[in-house]
């Protein structure tokens, strides 16, 4: 098929499109034609619940390609032929993305080609998502969406409207040229859509794990969401990122250097490693405090003896480290207070304390559920009056906090 006439930024690109189960699947075809018309060339792969809603021959008479379903009909799998499909398109789309493609994507589940290939790919993903209006309010559902959003997963919609149960709000597939102005407006971004091209940050977070013993150790709550959704939203932008990430459970952000360590002095090992940086982000929950002298075997409950007696020893402080260097020192330094009481008092109290430029300040006392949870309230503290944020999710408090680091490191270069 020819190209329309250059305009489009899909011209030339290589979309592989997933096509979910729903009755949203009979808008592919047509999503198909739309890409071919602007250049793009377009390979599907078709889920077995997608089969239902619409054919393979619609969808390779449009796309002029063949079609995949299984992950063992490929032309040579001895060749790992689900590494290759997955990494040989600019751009991998799922459209529609139902409930459960978002879970198995935001779980890391692979058991058929589909999610196989999302797992596999070192390539943008977009997803358009397409499900009753409950299921998308579902606190599940809106929990993956987060995660996905968290890991650079790109969204298209979805609408507001009728629905095919009866039903009627969010939920409804964007439409197909939604879809295609939404991929357009990612291929086709102005240099400013990446801000900290060219720039490197480091970021930390979750906890750190203070061994006591060998099989104990002081730690926190800190789940490592926010951070991580910090470096992802960095990558982002076009940031170099190194994460320096205690303990956690997160995955990995697409697009980011991982650095893995169990202690606060290895946390600022690691970071040292890391400079230099322009902007360095201290997310982590970094113990105060360590056992002065790690037992070298498992304390004991001896009969009658009482418990054991702990010598402690102050951690080194991470951000007042980074903060205070002389040379080498980031052009921005931001770091987190996770306050209890008196938030915004004790964080500015903090950032005077520490050197840094920005404080972010958060209230993590158990009523609020932010330790742990997708969501946060936040103050970002600067030179000027306190910036109180309405409650976001953590990705979306990322994606704002890393709009402000673009906005001054380009007033003036280095964190001017």
């Amino acid at each position: 098929m020819t190209p329309a006439t250059g305009a489009s930024p899909l011209a030339g690109r290589r979309v592989l499109l997933i096509v979910g189960g729903g009755i949203a699947a009979v808008k592919a075809p047509d999503l198909v034609r739309r890409l071919r018309e602007r250049g793009a060339a377009v390979r599907c792969v078709l889920t077995r619940a997608g089969h239902e809603f619409t054919t393979p021959l619609a969808l390779s008479s449009l796309s002029e390609d063949r079609v995949f379903t299984d992950l063992f009909d490929l032309t040579d799998e001895s060749e790992m032929g689900h590494i290759q499909l997955s990494r040989q398109a600019d751009i991998v789309l799922v459209a529609p993305a139902t409930a459960n493609l978002m879970g198995r994507m935001a779980a890391g589940l692979a058991p058929d080609l589909a999610a196989t290939l999302l797992l596999a790919t070192d390539k943008p993903v977009m997803i358009a998502p397409a499900m009753n209006v409950r299921m998308w309010l579902h606190p599940a559902t809106q929990r993956n969406l987060a995660l996905l959003r968290g890991d650079g997963v790109l969204v298209a919609g979805p609408n507001e409207g009728s629905m095919a149960c009866g039903e009627f709000g969010p939920g409804r597939m964007a439409e197909p040229l939604e879809i295609v102005a939404a991929l357009e407006a990612h291929f086709g971004a102005e240099p400013q859509s990446r801000p900290l091209q060219g720039l490197r940050a480091l970021v930390t977070s979750g906890p750190t794990h203070e061994p006591i013993d060998p099989v104990r150790y002081i730690a926190n709550r800190s789940s490592g969401k926010q951070g991580h959704a910090i470096a992802a939203s960095l990558a982002a932008a076009g940031a170099e990122v190194v994460l320096v990430s205690g303990p956690t459970a997160q995955p990995d952000p697409a697009g980011v250097q991982v650095v893995r360590i169990e202690t606060a002095r290895q946390m600022l090992a690691a970071c040292q490693a890391a400079l230099p940086a322009d902007i360095a982000i201290c997310a982590a929950a970094v113990a105060d405090w360590r056992v002065a002298t790690e037992a070298g075997e498992k304390l004991k409950k001896e009969n009658g003896a009482g418990p054991p007696s702990l010598s402690f020893a102050e951690n080194p402080d991470i951000l007042a480290t980074l903060s205070g260097m002389s040379q080498g020192r980031p052009g921005l330094v931001v770091g987190f207070a996770a306050e209890t009481e008196k938030v915004i008092e004790h964080a500015i109290a903090k950032r005077r304390r520490k050197g840094c430029d920005w404080i972010v300040a958060n209230d993590v006392s158990p009523a609020t559920g932010t330790f742990g949870g997708d969501n946060n309230s936040v103050t970002l503290i600067s030179d000027g009056e306190p910036e109180s944020w309405p409650p976001l999710s953590k990705a979306e408090v990322a994606t704002r906090l890393v709009q402000r680091i673009a906005a001054r490191m380009g007033s003036g270069g280095q964190g001017a």
